[in-house]
């Protein structure tokens, strides 16, 4: 079995405001909180780039755990696939920067989504013994994707920015990775897509069409049942769910439907909105820095994105002994 050695993540230095979306959009400051939850958010200041972040956070974790770049033999960057530069591999940038020389170097783009099969992909990697260790990075530049003059992008507004890294080898795991299961409604792919203006890439809504919530909760519950069947386990033994924070409402009503708690859950909108990919791993440094977790907790990572995929992956803690 593979499972995740460490992991961490950095936030920007830049923030967006609710009254800057306002006055861009012609919305209200009130109907902008609606969707952001919070006033104000992270997000990258204009001289910053994600793969940087995403560095920072990698260097902090091989800092932190002593391992050593040549024991890492696979580094997959995840996320929308808007790199910048284009057409380039910021695998690869982030790996020269770290003194990684030997390992493949790869991006996987599932949008938000993307965690799960970067993390996929690093526990075979590992499990089947072809590397050591495996660096999944979490980076993506969601905010500068978000046409903020378009009221019809308005479920847009809460795009954050983050970076994470995040460690996964056979020994040593901090939390072992017990299972996983990932789902594609292909019906929903044209929902969502880029115009490119001027060098700027812009993400919008196709037209208006309903179902995508009922759509959304119904995929992510029955991989929540798949992913509890696998493990001949019941919602009663989830210590802890966590999901993307991309709509409050929604996250309260898949707890409601498989009967978990809110207590059993992390809700980080009102601090950070929406922060991609990096969502789940927010919520678990939080937990786990405000001791709320227990050795042999079950706890499941929650990932959705465009297209439209879904995710769960399945882990136990296993605390590292002082």
């Amino acid at each position: 079995m593979s499972g995740i050695v460490d992991f961490a993540y950095i936030l920007p230095s830049g923030t967006a405001r609710a009254e800057g979306l306002s006055r861009s959009s012609g919305l209200s400051v009130e109907q902008v909180q609606r969707i952001t939850v919070t006033p104000e958010w992270p997000v990258l200041a204009p001289d910053e780039q994600p793969w940087a972040l995403v560095i920072r956070a990698a260097r902090a974790v091989l800092d932190r755990t002593g391992i050593a770049p040549a024991a890492i033999g696979k580094v997959i960057y995840a996320g929308s696939g808007e790199w910048e530069p284009a057409f380039w591999s910021p695998a690869a940038k982030a790996a020269d920067m770290l003194d990684i020389r030997e390992a493949h170097c790869l991006e996987v783009v599932n949008f938000c989504n993307s965690a799960t099969p970067a993390l996929q992909l690093a526990a075979d990697e590992t499990a089947l013994g072809r590397s050591d260790y495996a660096l999944v990075l979490l980076g993506d530049r969601l905010s500068q994707l978000v046409d903020y003059e378009d009221p019809e992008s308005k479920a847009l507004f809460n795009f954050a920015d983050s970076a994470a890294a995040v460690l996964v080898g056979r020994q040593g795991c901090e939390f072992e990775i017990l299972h996983q299961e990932l789902r594609t409604d292909a019906a929903w792919a044209d929902y969502y897509s880029a115009d490119r203006e001027d060098f700027v890439t812009l993400v919008r809504r196709r037209g208006r069409r309903s179902g995508l919530r009922e759509a959304y909760l119904k995929n992510l519950a029955e991989l929540v049942e798949l992913t509890l069947d696998s493990l001949g386990r019941s919602r009663d033994d989830v210590a802890q769910l966590l999901i993307n924070q991309t709509d409050r409402t929604m996250h309260e009503e898949l707890l409601s439907n498989l009967g978990i708690a809110p207590e059993r859950s992390v809700f980080n909108y009102h601090r950070y909105a929406h922060q991609g990919p990096a969502d789940t791993f927010i919520a678990l440094a939080d937990i786990r820095a405000e001791g709320r977790l227990t050795a042999g907790d079950l706890i499941l990572l929650c990932t959705s994105g465009v297209g439209f995929s879904w995710g769960v992956t399945a882990v136990e803690y296993q605390p590292h002994s002082e």
